[in-house]
């Protein structure tokens, strides 16, 4: 049973797999101007379609919230007019619209409030594609083919009888030729309707043949395991040769940097949720990524790897492996986890499905729960600010605020890592849902990035010709890369860190040093998150459990 289980959700992971898994809202948290808000965006699933948008916010002085979309592709000059956000009755500072998203492809949806001292902007950015082809009904389809019929014989009666019976006049008697025009004109009146009703067919097949064509279709991968002297690498092979449409924009050479990595990937085991790994693969080729793999215990592992692309679309390609039991302990011993990315991080924890109270050590870590103060490795504590009397409720939008005190249960000072006061993942036990998180929302910090900078320099659409070819492009990126490993650890915060807001400050806990997290279960279950963050110039893991209602 935990082998058909499992080969269940690695299908789910295949069909469920866009720019996160199963968690299709975007959401934000942050500063537009001088206002603090929270934002939701929940794209439709069918380009063209609309995205709802619900905005949060406590800060007094505000006039109206108008928000429009934005598309990578486009520029400002094929910016629509902005959409007036409602106020929901009976919720202050709620407001709430819809926003049609016309384009697939990297988009953003600009939030603007105006307010009585000044007016503010921010961009979330949003990946609008297709992802699903809606059936009809099937009554409906057949009610239609009915009401199509009656109207074929109908007009084929009205043909007929106007070039025959419609040309005698009152009270004459009906001549055999008259007849006989009622025949050919019902047999023609019928060849011109089955021509018409065929070019109608076809038309529409282009069209839904031009949909599946570019509809979204995720990224497949291998993901193997080599031993090279005493590293063990894990390599990540993408394959592309499926892909048979949107060849620019999807092309995997052009992937750019986000947090001063191409590729974040997450590993976790399948079924018990137990071992957590964030890894940074490097790129071999342009298909082909590696990363030393640390002391993974045996088992059948997820794999999540983020990318984001030139355009700012940022997906993830999921994959499975397996770490067989051949691999004994003498080979895990043998292994130099040195050779891992600096910034690298792996830890066990208890099984989603029970607490094991016996589990100690520093590589072993208890899962916490809302409202408990959890112990973490360096004698430090984490709590998640969460009322655990309240329930989590699907669909709804939280800001997961964790708290740090250090050993002598004052607020504990977090250093940057990879840019961010932290990181957080989220999954599903059925694995159904994965998503990469950051203090600022659910996207890409890439993506932001690439979308901002895009606007503020150009108007118009996209000059593809003036983009450098696939191997141009990747080998100026790979030496950036080098060239950000070669930085010292204050020189990488200082440009991963830039035009960031980092405050850690929460007025409603001010005597915490606070990290939190902007998210909306997508569904009810149990959900175990990850988080990683940085002290005393070491990774600090925790992880904890949640049930949504």
């Amino acid at each position: 049973m935990k082998k058909l289980a499992l080969s269940f959700i690695t299908c789910c992971i295949s069909f469920l797999a866009g720019s996160h898994i199963g968690s299709p809202g975007v959401s934000f948290e942050g500063k537009a101007g001088a206002y603090d808000i929270m934002v939701l965006v929940n794209p439709p699933d069918v380009i063209p379609g609309t995205a709802t948008i619900d905005i949060f916010t406590q800060t007094s002085g505000i006039n109206s919230i108008w928000a429009k979309p934005v598309y990578w592709y486009a520029g400002d000059e094929g910016t629509p007019q902005a959409d007036e956000m409602i106020a929901v009755e009976g919720e202050p500072g709620h407001y709430r619209g819809i926003i049609w998203l016309m384009d697939a492809g990297t988009s953003g949806i600009e939030v603007e409030i105006k307010g009585d001292a000044s007016d503010g902007k921010t961009m979330v950015p949003v990946m609008a594609v297709s992802t699903l082809q809606k059936e009809m009904d099937p009554s409906l389809g057949w009610m239609l083919a009915g009401l199509c019929i009656l109207l074929v014989v109908l007009m084929i009666t009205i043909i007929s009888a106007s070039v025959s019976d419609g040309l005698v006049k009152p009270f004459d008697t009906t001549a055999k030729f008259i007849k006989r025009k009622r025949i050919v004109g019902a047999l023609i009146s019928s060849v011109l309707l089955i021509l018409i009703l065929w070019g109608g067919k076809t038309w529409w097949d282009g069209w839904a043949n031009d949909y599946q064509r570019y509809m979204y279709k995720p990224f497949q991968a291998t993901t193997t395991i080599a031993i090279n002297g005493d590293d063990r690498q894990l390599i990540f092979r993408v394959d592309t040769t499926q892909l048979g449409n949107l060849r620019f924009t999807r092309n995997i050479s052009y992937i750019i940097p986000d947090h001063g990595k191409l590729m974040h990937m997450f590993l976790v085991r399948a079924g018990s949720m137990d071992v957590f790994a964030h890894l940074h693969p490097r790129r071999k080729d342009s298909v082909t990524f590696v990363s030393s793999i640390p002391r993974l215990p045996v088992g059948k592992y997820f794999v999540f790897a983020d990318i984001t692309r030139i355009s700012g679309f940022s997906e993830t390609i999921p994959d499975t492996f397996e770490i067989k039991k051949s691999e004994t302990p003498a080979v895990f011993a043998s292994l130099n986890t040195n050779k891992l990315d600096p910034d690298d991080t792996y830890f066990s924890t208890n099984p989603i499905t029970q607490i094991d109270p016996s589990l100690q050590g520093n590589d072993v870590i208890i899962c916490g729960k809302p409202g408990f103060r959890t112990p973490l490795a360096d004698g430090s504590t984490i709590t998640w600010e969460h009322d655990p009397s309240k329930s989590l409720i699907a669909n709804s939008l939280y800001s997961l605020k964790f708290s740090v005190l250090d050993s002598a249960g004052s607020p504990a000072v977090l250093e940057p890592y990879l840019g961010m006061t932290g990181h957080a993942v989220v999954m599903k036990e059925d694995g159904s849902v994965y998503i990469h998180l950051h203090p600022v929302g659910s996207y890409s910090m890439a993506s932001q990035e690439t979308m901002l900078t895009r606007f503020e320099t150009e108007v118009g659409p996209v000059d593809f010709k003036k983009i450098p070819k696939s191997t141009v492009f990747m080998d100026s990126v790979d030496r950036a890369i080098e060239r950000i490993y070669a930085m010292s650890e204050d020189e990488r915060n200082t440009l991963l860190m830039a035009n960031m807001n980092h405050e850690q400050f929460d007025p409603e806990h001010p005597e915490h040093s606070i990290v939190s997290f902007p998210y909306a279960f997508p569904s009810s279950g149990r959900y175990r998150i990850w988080i990683q963050m940085k002290r005393n110039g070491k990774i600090l893991n925790s992880a904890f459990d949640a049930v949504v209602e």
